[in-house]
């Protein structure tokens, strides 16, 4: 994906991206609600209202699962997209499928030897249905990467099908089981054999290779806070089945199970529009992004579908269940299917809200929200442990603490950014133009080769200059090496940085050099008091010609003499901001940059930006108590390290790509 095809995209177009990326996606989403719709019509008419209530608690059960099988999903997706060829892909394919196996096994055999407590727990009619569900979760787990794979490689109308598949599968399976007299253990069986079939229908084509792409600590990062935002939607959408299937007889549990098919419904549209938004808002500009317009678009387009929704089935009469479902499903007083039906579409759209502005936030960075949204799913859970009186107090605690939730992410979203907004430059001026995306190691190499002449190296420089030199950004080891390397003298300038910060190479133009400021530390805080805009300090300089012996001044001096004879000067310029749109300060190459702009050759520089836009919370960006209070923590948190050990390991082990050198590769990423 080239998201600087276009520089001058306005957020007008990617809302109308959003919009037509959510429609595609709520079409396919239909097709599969209308499908699992009627996949609920003939189970709860053949089965009744108490065999319907166990059929869907244990179908709850294997939602539950989904968290992990939806985190391996958005892990491949992101991971496979993000390989730059057919061999890295498959690699990181195989990596990420034979732990997703690793875990369905162990999800499946835990729910066999628990198999007597969940059927004590849910009042089941005897441990076989448990048996049948634990073959459907140990497919459902590695259905996740398959699923990945598909999306990674944007085969979006696999995907589809492939969801399409599932959802045919349970229907006319059920269907044919129901008829056949096979009953509830038929229609278990029918689901998890659904999970299998979708898991044979995809055929991932690999590519022969043995490397492995993946760092530990990246692959960590990411699987774990999709898991913390899975694991939170799945409590809060599938927990309260599982609980009134407990606390109430199974009729009224057949009953809810009907009501709560309708928040199934909604959240599965509010899941599609998300999916719509997330890619969009991840290829955009920061300052983009900071358009409120944006996230509104999607948060209108959930309101829309769920007040469209809670209103029509607050007013469909009760005779329109009883001809769909059958004559068991009645309540009886002015709290009936209608009423508790239209409260659960309330009840999700407020959820699925605040699922939007999460998922907003987690497109571009590491959202904490995901964790709010967790804490939010336990009080859920406890809350119907505390109020459960009637099937609509359950509905109405659900109500309460999702209101509550949506405060907690929607407020301080709001909030920040609101503040964003105010602090970009509207003046029009970009101080650079962003020319492609590069990766992270691309701008270690760059950075290391312009420093690696520094004495802090000099132990380094005989045994390790090739790598520095003629560096192959392929090969993982190299840089794992060359990251350690950086870290003997950076570490804690690097760490600083937002992890989720995007590299680009850019362009700068002479007349916008204003909005450029050095770094200010060392000799520049000497040098410039205070004044660090490139402008200026270059203004400062050329009041100090000459150097007269100042080794400060006659670095510059050497490096001016170079531009007039080289077409252009070794080593990257690395630059940091919040947007292409705001100010900029350099993070290396201050001298090069300065004796560039004094003799009017800018354009002989290469340049390399950092964008992110939590870059406020950098001292090295914005210098404050704040900011060198968070800086001075981390220096404690990352006290015990040493990267020479790590570098040293590295070095040793290279000759024998070995279990030990695996491990010391991915935990450098």
């Amino acid at each position: 994906m080239n998201v600087l095809s276009n520089p001058t995209q306005k957020p007008k177009s990617l809302q109308a991206r959003i919009v037509a990326g959510s429609v595609v996606l709520l079409s396919g989403s239909s097709l599969v609600a209308a499908l699992n719709f009627g996949y609920n019509i003939v189970i709860a008419r053949f089965l009744g209202p108490e065999d319907y209530g166990h059929a869907s608690a244990l179908y709850t059960i294997l939602l539950l699962v989904s968290s992990v099988t939806f985190s391996f999903q958005m892990i491949t997706a992101k991971v496979v997209a993000q390989q730059g060829s057919a061999e890295s892909k498959s690699a990181a394919y195989r990596t990420l499928h034979r732990s997703s196996w690793s875990l369905g096994l162990f999800v499946g055999l835990l729910i066999v030897v628990f198999r007597q407590g969940i059927t004590n727990y849910l009042h089941l009619p005897g441990t076989f249905l448990t048996v049948l569900l634990a073959i459907g979760a140990t497919f459902y787990v590695p259905l996740g990467t398959r699923r990945g794979w598909v999306q990674g490689a944007y085969s979006f109308r696999a995907l589809a099908s492939n969801l399409v598949l599932e959802a045919a599968v349970r229907l006319v399976g059920s269907l044919v089981a129901v008829l056949l007299g096979f009953g509830v253990t038929g229609v278990i069986a029918v689901n998890a054999a659904a999970m299998g079939i979708a898991w044979f229908a995809i055929f991932p084509k690999l590519s022969h290779s043995s490397t492995h792409p993946l760092g530990w600590r990246y692959a960590m990062r990411e699987t774990s806070t999709a898991l913390v935002f899975f694991s939170g939607q799945m409590l809060i959408n599938n927990a309260d089945i599982v609980l009134v299937k407990h606390f109430f007889t199974a009729t009224d549990a057949g009953l809810y199970a009907a009501v709560a098919m309708v928040g199934r419904v909604m959240f599965a549209l509010a899941a599609a529009i998300m999916n719509g938004m997330f890619p969009v808002i991840a290829g955009a500009r920061h300052e983009d992004r900071r358009s409120l317009s944006l996230i509104a678009t999607s948060l209108l387009l959930v309101l829309a579908v769920g007040s469209s929704l809670a209103l029509t089935l607050r007013f469909l009469p009760p005779s329109v269940w009883t001809a769909f479902f059958g004559g068991g499903f009645v309540i009886l007083g002015p709290h009936g299917l209608p009423y508790l039906l239209s409260l659960k579409a309330v009840v999700t759209t407020v959820f699925s809200l605040s699922m939007i502005v999460i998922a907003y936030e987690m497109a571009y960075k590491i959202a904490n929200t995901s964790w709010i949204q967790l804490g939010f799913s336990l009080a859920v859970v406890a809350g119907i442990y505390r109020y459960h009186s009637s099937l609509r107090e359950v509905l109405l605690v659900q109500l309460v603490l999702m209101s509550l939730m949506l405060l907690c992410v929607g407020i301080p979203f709001l909030f920040d950014a609101l503040h964003n907004a105010a602090g970009i430059d509207q003046s029009g001026a970009r101080p650079v133009r962003l020319l492609r995306r590069v990766s992270e190691d691309e701008v270690i190499s760059e950075f290391l080769r312009s420093d690696f002449d520094h004495g802090a190296y000099r132990d380094y420089h005989a045994s390790l200059r090739s790598l520095v030199e003629t560096p192959n950004l392929e090969d993982p080891q190299e840089c794992a090496k060359r990251r350690a390397l950086l870290f003997v003298r950076h570490f804690s300038l690097w760490k600083e940085l937002p992890p989720e910060t995007e590299w680009y190479e850019a362009e700068i133009r002479e007349s916008d050099l204003e909005h450029v400021r050095v770094f200010p530390r060392a000799q520049w805080l000497r040098f410039a008091r205070g004044r660090f805009a490139i402008t200026e300090v270059t203004e400062l300089m050329r009041r100090r010609q000459p150097p007269n012996g100042d080794p400060f001044l006659e670095k510059i001096a050497s490096i001016r003499t170079r531009l007039t004879k080289e077409d252009r000067i070794p080593g990257s310029v690395l630059l940091i901001g919040i947007s292409e749109s705001a100010p900029m300060t350099i993070i290396d190459g201050n001298h090069r940059f300065v004796a560039a702009v004094l003799e009017g050759r800018v354009q002989h520089l290469r340049f390399l930006c950092g964008l992110s836009p939590r870059m406020t919370r950098c001292c090295w960006y914005r210098t404050n108590l704040l900011t060198l209070s968070r800086y001075g923590k981390n220096l404690l948190q990352h006290l015990i390290y040493r990267p020479e050990t790590e570098l040293e390991l590295l070095v040793q082990n290279s000759a024998r790509p070995d279990k030990e050198l695996e491990r010391l590769v991915q935990n450098s990423g």
